[in-house]
């Protein structure tokens, strides 16, 4: 609040000073405006109607009218009146009245002054009255200046520090605080006395008079400082939509609008009973313990507890939240009803029973179905686990709340919604923020609304607002999507419930997102061990004379008869012996359970099935057939479609490849999707220009060259029955669509997810979420993804930031043990994929890319897969893939031998390459150049980790008198050399030292990869011979990923490729 200065300028003139709001001066005023009683007779000269040949005429009606007023018409009744009255040359005509029905926004104006307002009438024939006119329009003003601006003098602050105690001296007409409209309305002027008692009428813009049109100025604005000047303060004055504003003044501006019935009362203070004991519960067994309480905001959990409840009644059958971890355990405990003993577990350091490394308690989140008890309907709550990265959370619950609402078919979200919980500073100060609100009105990242809930502390870790934030308030990134933003008073329970109330009707009548800033305060430090008297002791000083809230609400709620003491008393009992008893039983518990966290559990999808089984990724040749010819072709039956010319072209060139039985890069993709899409399996492709492709080589979405908005999507539209098909471009943001497809990917194992990079490098953006959640997140959460990132990757001479998927960072998150060969066995592949975090490729042809993609659904289990994708291999002539690599029978192969002559006689080769990617095409051209075809034996490695010991292990046997070299277009201390020297070094000498089995075999291959300790196994030394050794091939080391230089780029190339010719 520090920052949401009363800085306030009310324009008062409108023309002369003298006649604007004369009320709102100091001097005092005279009641009316007179009019000149000076008697001029207005000649018929200064008339401009009257001419030569119209004199005649008005000299009859005038002589007529000296006889009988009577006998003219009305209007010439008025003008010779007001001409012999002495009215000014010109002004002696006088309009008759206006019949015609008024417009919008027009009123008479005698309808300005009620009958008793205590001022003069406005007859018909009657001088207007000026002041009138002003003093209305000054009413208006002030009434929208309440609207727009009285948040930022409301009373928001528990502590008093932000706004400052308004002192009763300020007090003036009625008691009525001064404070606000000084600030608001007046600045430096003062009413008067004599106009607080008159009436005026209300504008339709507001509501603060329910059924009653006009109100005296002092009701009108003591309804107002309730309103907007109390404990609630509302920005929504910038919201574009009439509609919209209006639907939030009529909730918001009516007296006692928060008004509560006893037993609603008695129910926040069960709730606030709760929320506050189980804080102290913890702190009581768990003194010395991390566990980021709620206290000085234990409003919170009623808070949420009652946006469910709203949001239920209204038709709401699942919510998934997202928060960091201040206020964690107390969601699950009292919102999510998280079994207690399950929570006091996590404190008494208890080893797992399940695989994985865990995570610490308050990062955790669950899966919860329960019934509401307040509306009698069942509720499905989940909260996502989240790292330290305070807002990384926030797409990863949108990408999951959109997935579940497109598998329910919620299309308007009525059913699915989400809540996103927020700490001030973070609120204010991470940009995935910014990047996740860009997303809520995109069409196919919308979720249709969303509640966020501001956990405002006025603090952010031990730094002032002042020095965190630029804005006025932590929530004005909100505004950026016209989301209404309620601040209340955490200290005010009953305000709290109300705005809550209020935001959840917003988000199912609007579907639009909504803030609730909940201003309170944090008792502790940034946790219980930390002391926040070094950097805020006048804030602290504070604070530790404040009562809690709930210790306020009760005694209020007992002064005013709702409850007594001994009630009070009996609630906190009866919630203590609850955690007492859930303690007694946590400590029977020997082992903790990582399950009991998973906040996406996938019902039925790993019952009855074979976990080392995997599916075959081959298709009949018939359906890579149907899936060519209908993605090369325009829209059927659709003669006036017109396609532009170069796609005809394209389109025309992948007929001619279907009939070839040959597949490019872009063809391989599609019938991968679109034979996954026939099995029943949803594809979604996602991220910067992927409809077209930056490469301008994919083309899923055709468009109509003359008509807006006409597309045609061919992969939609294969088979009737088949599972639809969703490619989106979308926001210019890596960090927030990443996210958002994570947590699309962790909801149903049965569909494919691809998050495609519009350049490889653009990576490191989101290397938050490939962090936290991609690499470490079934480890962590025991949370699947088979999430697919597509990252373009190659050395091609485009400059640092163009060239490099950083494909060294991937492979050093890896888990398998470099120095640790698996056995081999009959399902070794699939051992190796199970026991992985994931699964880096860098495939060489369209056929690998197309079994690398299937695989993802025939894998028992699900695994994140990257992979480095090409750029100039998207039309290099070469890069082609035959039919008979893709149907019935064939599989994805992890390394691709050389089948030329070196392989013809092995024994002769003087040098075995292993490569992966692109750069093989490169060495295949030099080696034919070169004529070294029978020296040089080159190795592609397609699936780089987990590591292909044994098709390795068996290429290097193939050529024993081969130099081994690994040859890569990367700089050394990149790509993938660091990954693979040290296998090879493993695998090298496993071949003289057999390993043989270890005492124990117990645990799984996932234990061992995670660090569990290991018995010492026992070698065989069975052969003498210097072991065989792998030297490299490639740039330099170098900071940076490229050069920028397009000659330095070929000197390296030339380099690289000289070095590979030497034997």
């Amino acid at each position: 609040m520090h920052r949401a200065r009363a800085v306030f300028v009310v324009s008062n003139k409108v023309g002369s000073s003298e006649r604007f709001a004369s009320w709102l001066l100091n001097k005092p005023q005279t009641a009316a405006v007179t009019v000149n009683a000076n008697r001029l007779k207005s000649s018929t000269a200064a008339e401009p109607f009257l001419n030569g040949s119209s004199s005649a005429y008005v000299e009859t009606m005038y002589n007529t009218w000296l006889s009988d007023p009577n006998s003219v018409h009305a209007s010439w009744d008025a003008f010779f009146r007001n001409a012999t009255n002495g009215a000014q040359p010109g002004a002696a005509y006088q309009s008759p009245p206006n019949l015609a029905p008024y417009s919008k926004n027009e009123v008479p104006l005698t309808s300005l002054v009620p009958a008793s307002g205590g001022m003069p009438s406005i007859s018909a024939g009657s001088p207007i009255n000026e002041k009138i006119i002003d003093d209305h329009l000054a009413v208006q003003a002030i009434i929208r200046s309440y609207q727009s601006r009285g948040h930022l003098v409301a009373q928001l602050d528990p502590l008093g520090i932000a706004t400052g105690d308004p002192v009763s001296s300020c007090d003036w007409h009625g008691g009525m605080r001064a404070f606000a409209n000084e600030a608001v309305i007046r600045q430096q002027c003062r009413f008067d006395e004599a106009d607080m008692d008159r009436v005026f009428k209300l504008p339709s813009t507001t509501f603060i008079g329910e059924k009653e049109k006009a109100l005296p100025l002092r009701e009108i604005l003591n309804r107002l400082e309730q309103a907007y000047c109390n404990n609630i303060g509302i920005e929504f004055m910038f919201i574009n939509s009439l509609e919209q504003c209006n639907w939030i003044r009529q909730r918001m501006e009516p007296p006692n609008v928060t008004k509560m019935s006893n037993d609603q009362k008695r129910l926040i203070l069960a709730r606030l009973t709760r929320s506050t004991g189980f804080e102290n519960f913890l702190a009581k067994k768990w003194s010395s313990e991390k566990r980021f309480g709620l206290e000085g905001c234990e409003i919170l959990i009623p808070a949420m507890k009652q946006v469910i409840d709203v949001s239920t009644r209204l038709g709401v059958e699942s919510i998934i939240m997202g928060m960091p971890h201040r206020g964690r355990l107390n969601v699950l405990a009292n919102v999510c009803r998280k079994p207690l003993h399950q929570l006091f577990t996590q404190f008494a350091g208890l080893e797992a029973e399940d695989d994985g490394s865990g995570d610490v308690k308050y990062h955790l989140g669950t899966y919860i179905e329960r019934l509401n008890r307040v509306t009698n309907k069942n509720i499905r709550l989940a909260v996502c686990a989240n790292p330290s990265h305070l807002e990384a959370v926030d797409p990863v619950v949108q990408g999951k709340t959109r997935a579940e609402q497109f598998y329910r078919g919620d299309n308007e979200g009525k059913k699915v919604m989400s809540i996103l919980l927020h700490g001030d500073a973070a609120f204010a100060g991470q940009g995935v923020v910014f990047e996740t609100m860009h997303l809520s009105d995109l069409p196919a990242y919308t979720t249709h609304g969303t509640i966020h809930i501001v956990a405002n502390n006025q603090i952010g870790f031990t730094t002032d607002p002042r020095h965190s934030r630029s804005s006025a308030y932590c929530t004005d990134v909100a505004r950026v999507v016209n989301a209404p933003i309620f601040h209340v008073n955490g200290d005010n329970p009953e305000a709290v419930m109300h705005v809550c109330n209020v935001a959840a009707e917003w988000r199912a009548t609007f579907h639009k997102d909504v803030v609730i800033d909940i201003v309170s305060y944090r008792r502790n430090g940034h946790n219980e061990v930390d002391e926040p008297m070094f950097t805020q002791p006048l804030m602290y000083r504070t604070i530790r004379k404040t009562k809690p809230v709930l210790e306020k609400y009760a005694d209020q709620l007992i002064s005013e008869g709702v409850v007594t003491a001994e009630e009070v008393k009996d609630v906190k009992d009866k919630y203590e012996k609850i955690c007492e008893d859930a303690y007694n039983q946590a400590k029977q518990e020997t082992h903790i359970k990582y399950k009991d966290w998973l906040d996406s559990p996938w019902s039925g999808f790993f019952e009855g099935k074979d976990p080392l089984k995997m599916s075959a990724t081959g298709v009949v040749e018939e359906t890579l057939v149907h899936i060519g010819k209908r993605f090369s072709s325009p829209p059927p039956n659709a003669a006036e479609f017109e396609i532009h010319k170069g796609l005809l072209r394209i389109l025309k060139s992948r007929m001619e490849m279907v009939e070839n039985r040959t597949v490019d890069w872009a063809l391989a993709e599609a019938m991968a999707f679109g034979s996954l899409l026939k099995e029943g399996i949803h594809v979604r492709l996602s991220g910067e220009d992927v409809e077209r492709g930056t490469f301008s080589h994919r083309h899923h979405v055709l468009h109509h060259q003359k008509v807006d908005k006409a597309t045609y999507c061919p992969l939609a539209h294969l088979y009737p029955d088949q599972a639809p098909y969703t490619v989106c471009n979308s926001s210019l943001s890596e960090y927030g669509v990443l996210g958002f497809e994570v947590g699309y990917s962790v909801t149903n194992p049965n569909a494919l997810v691809l998050w495609e990079a519009q350049f490889g490098d653009f990576n490191n953006v989101a290397q938050c979420i490939i962090d936290q959640f991609i690499s470490s997140g079934q480890a962590k959460w025991v949370r699947q993804s088979g999430l697919v990132l597509l990252q373009p990757h190659g050395m091609e001479g485009m400059g640092p930031e163009h060239s490099s998927a950083r494909l060294e960072r991937f492979l050093q998150m890896s888990a398998d043990d470099p120095d640790y060969m698996p056995p081999e066995c009959s399902d070794y592949e699939v051992r190796q994929l199970h026991d992985c975090n994931w699964i880096v490729a860098n495939c060489s042809t369209p056929a690998s890319y197309f079994h690398i993609l299937r695989r993802q659904i025939a894998l028992p289990f699900r695994k994140p897969l990257i992979i480095m994708t090409p750029k100039s291999l998207l039309r290099h002539p070469e890069a082609r893939s035959s039919f008979d690599e893709m149907v019935d029978g064939t599989n994805f192969r992890r390394v691709i031998t050389d089948d030329g002559p070196a392989a013809k006689d092995p024994s002769s080769v003087r040098k075995l390459s292993f490569c992966t990617g692109r750069v093989y095409y490169d060495l295949l051209k030099e080696r034919r150049d070169r004529g070294l075809e029978k020296d040089i034996a080159i190795c592609r490695v397609e699936q780089i980790s987990p590591f292909p010991y044994d098709l390795i292990k068996a290429e290097v046997a193939k050529y024993p008198n081969a130099q081994l070299v690994w040859t890569q277009e990367e700089h050394k201390n990149m790509g993938s050399w660091s990954y693979i020297e040290p296998r090879f070094r493993t695998l090298l000498q496993n071949q003289k030292h057999i390993r043989a089995k270890s005492h124990s075999q117990e645990g799984s291959w996932f234990s061992q990869l995670f660090g569990r300790s290991q018995p010492a196994r026992q070698t065989v030394e069975t052969d003498c011979e210097k072991p065989r050794t792998i030297s490299y091939n490639g740039r330099a080391t170098a900071a940076s990923p490229a050069t920028g230089s397009k000659a330095a780029h070929n000197k390296e190339l030339k380099n690289l490729l000289d070095e590979f010719c030497v034997l």
